[in-house]
C-alpha cells in the first residue's frame, strides 16, 4: 500500500515523547487541581520546615526594647478587645484572641488563616487592643505582629466561650478542661535541658489557624519551629471537653547533631509538698501544679515518682521501650492541703502523654530544679529517643496530650496518695511512710494480710533494708507502707516499693531516690 504524502510517517520516539509531555502536563493540572482542593495542609508546613533546615539558622525580629522593658503589670494592663475574636461572628465552636509582644514575650510570631479560600495573614492592629491605664498605644508598631494566641469554646456553658488553651512564649501551651484552672504548661520540643552546655530553647515561628466548620468539635493549629539545632512541621488537634485532648504530630528536621532530644515535654512547678524537707515560711502547708511523674511501661506497669524541691539539680532517667504514656500529674485533690484561694492548686490539671506508633528504645527523663520560689517551672519531663534522626534527615513522633483531674482510669490498681519521709528512729536511717489507695485496695477487710515488697534497686551493696510493715490506714480507708533504709556509701539509693497479697500486686510501683 502507497503511504499517502499528505499524512506525515508515524515516528514512534517522537509519539512517545509527546505522550510522556501530555502526561506530565496532566498530572501537573490534577497535582494543581488536588492541592486546590485540599487547600494548606500538614505537608505545606512539613515541606517547609524541610526547607527552613537547609539553610543556616535566623534570630527572629525582636520587639522594640521599650516594650520589652515593659513590667509585669503594665503587659497585663494590655488586653484584648473580646469584640475584635476571630470567627466571633460565625456560628462555630471556637473563638480565638491574640497577645501583644512584651515584657517576656519580645519575639512577635507570623498568624495566618486557612480557609475554603486559601491561606492569608492575619494582620496586627493596635485597635485590636486595650491598653488600660497605659499611656504608650500610639507608640505601637502598627505593623508590630502578635505574641500568641488563646482558643476559647464554651466547655462549661453553651452560651460562654471559656479560654481552654494558650499558645505564648518559646514554645510553651497550656491547656484546661471543664472544671480546671491553668497549671502546667507543654511545650513543643526541650533540646539540651540539664546538661552543662545549657539548654536550647526553641520557638514557633509561625502558625496557621484553619477556620472550623459550623458543628466542628475539633480545632486544627499548624505551628512551625525553628532554634540553632533543628526546625519542625506541628499540627495540634484541638478537642476541648471535660477532659481537653490535644493531638499533637511532629516532623523534626535537624540542622546539626542534638545531644539530648527531648520529645513531648512538660513543664510544671513544685516548691513544697508532704514529702519536702521543708525550709521555708509558708502559711501555705503544700504548693505545687504536679506533685508526681506517672508512667506505665509496655509490660503493664505503672510506676509512681514523687517530685521534690531538690538542693541541687536532679536527673532522673527511666529507661524502657514503647511506653504506653507518661505524664505530670497532680494528684493531691484536698483544698486544705495548699489553703490557697488566689491560685487554687487543687484545680490545676494533670497532663497525660499517650504515644502513638513506634517510639522504640528511649527514656522517661524527670528534670528538678531547686527553687527558692513558687514563680518557677522547675520541673521538666520527656521523652528522650536512643535513635535521633541526624541532620538532613525527618524524625517523626505522634500522640494524644489529655489535660484532666481524675486521674483513676490513668493509674487503675492502688495509687501512691501520699510520700512522707524522715530520719526514722536507727541510727543513720532514713523512714519512708507511703499511703496507697484505690476503690478495690480500700475494700478489703481490716484482718487482710497484705506484704510490702521493697526493693532496693541500686543494689543491696548502697543500702539495708531495716524494716517493713503494712497496716490500714482507718482514716482513708487505704494501707500504709511504712519502711526504713539505712544507705550504706554516698552514692544515690534507689528504691521501689508496692503492696502485694499472695503473690498479686496490688498497687502501682512506689519509685525514690535517697541522694547523698
Amino acid at each position: 500500500m502507497t503511504r499517502d504524502p499528505a499524512v506525515p510517517a508515524l515516528n514512534p520516539r517522537r509519539l512517545v515523547r509527546q505522550m510522556t509531555a501530555m502526561l506530565v502536563a496532566l498530572v501537573a493540572t490534577l497535582g494543581a487541581a488536588a492541592g486546590a482542593a485540599r487547600g494548606f495542609d500538614f505537608e505545606d508546613v512539613t515541606a517547609r520546615a524541610q526547607e527552613l533546615a537547609k539553610g543556616s539558622y535566623q534570630e527572629p525580629a525582636a520587639a522594640p526594647q521599650w516594650l520589652r522593658e515593659l513590667s509585669y503589670d503594665q503587659w497585663r494592663d494590655i488586653r484584648f478587645r473580646p469584640e475584635r475574636a476571630l470567627w466571633r461572628d460565625k456560628k462555630v465552636a471556637f473563638q480565638v484572641q491574640f497577645f501583644h509582644p512584651g515584657l517576656y514575650y519580645d519575639h512577635p510570631v507570623a498568624m495566618n488563616l486557612v480557609d475554603a479560600t486559601g491561606v492569608k495573614p492575619l494582620p496586627f492592629s493596635p485597635n485590636q487592643f486595650d491598653y488600660g491605664s497605659n499611656d504608650f498605644a500610639s507608640r505601637v508598631p502598627q505593623n508590630l505582629g502578635f505574641a500568641g494566641f488563646r482558643v476559647h469554646a464554651p466547655i462549661k456553658k453553651k452560651d460562654y466561650f471559656d479560654e481552654v488553651i494558650v499558645f505564648l512564649g518559646a514554645t510553651y501551651f497550656r491547656a484546661v478542661g471543664k472544671d480546671e484552672v491553668f497549671g502546667l504548661s507543654g511545650r513543643g520540643l526541650a533540646v539540651d535541658t540539664a546538661l552543662a552546655s545549657g539548654e536550647e530553647f526553641p520557638t514557633f515561628k509561625e502558625f496557621w489557624l484553619v477556620t472550623p466548620k459550623p458543628g466542628d468539635k475539633q480545632l486544627t493549629v499548624f505551628a512551625l519551629l525553628d532554634s540553632p539545632s533543628v526546625a519542625g512541621a506541628y499540627r495540634f488537634v484541638l478537642e476541648p471537653g471535660a477532659s481537653t485532648t490535644l493531638q499533637v504530630d511532629v516532623r523534626l528536621f535537624p540542622r546539626q547533631p542534638i545531644k539530648k532530644l527531648g520529645i513531648a515535654p512538660l513543664t510544671s512547678m513544685f516548691y513544697i509538698g508532704e514529702n519536702s524537707q521543708r525550709l521555708v515560711e509558708d502559711f501555705r502547708p503544700e504548693v505545687h501544679d504536679s506533685d508526681g511523674l506517672l508512667i506505665n511501661f509496655a509490660s503493664g506497669e505503672w510506676l509512681w515518682r514523687p517530685i521534690d524541691n531538690p538542693r541541687t539539680l536532679r536527673v532522673s532517667s527511666l529507661r524502657t521501650a514503647n511506653p504506653r504514656g507518661f505524664g505530670l500529674i497532680q494528684r493531691d485533690r484536698e483544698f486544705d492541703h495548699y489553703q490557697d484561694l488566689e491560685t487554687r492548686p487543687e484545680l490545676r490539671p494533670s497532663a497525660w502523654v499517650a504515644p502513638q506508633g513506634d517510639w522504640g528504645e528511649g527514656r522517661v527523663e524527670l528534670v528538678e530544679i531547686p527553687t527558692k520560689s513558687d514563680t518557677n517551672d522547675n520541673v521538666v519531663a520527656f521523652w528522650v529517643p536512643n535513635a535521633t534522626p541526624e541532620p538532613g534527615k525527618m524524625g517523626a513522633w505522634s500522640y494524644a496530650l489529655y489535660w484532666f483531674d481524675d486521674i483513676a482510669a490513668f493509674s487503675p490498681s492502688g495509687r501512691v496518695v501520699a510520700t512522707r519521709r524522715d530520719r526514722g528512729i536507727a541510727d543513720n536511717a532514713y523512714r519512708f511512710v507511703i499511703d496507697f489507695a484505690g476503690k478495690k485496695l480500700n475494700s478489703l477487710p481490716l484482718d487482710t494480710v497484705l506484704r510490702g515488697v521493697v526493693t532496693i534497686a541500686s543494689g543491696d551493696e548502697t543500702a539495708e533494708l531495716l524494716d517493713q510493715q503494712v497496716v490500714k490506714n482507718p482514716v482513708t480507708g487505704g494501707w500504709r507502707l511504712t519502711f526504713q533504709i539505712r544507705p550504706l556509701k554516698s552514692d544515690p539509693v534507689e528504691l521501689r516499693a508496692f503492696l502485694d497479697q499472695s503473690g498479686n500486686s496490688l498497687t502501682e510501683t512506689w519509685s525514690d531516690v535517697i541522694y547523698p
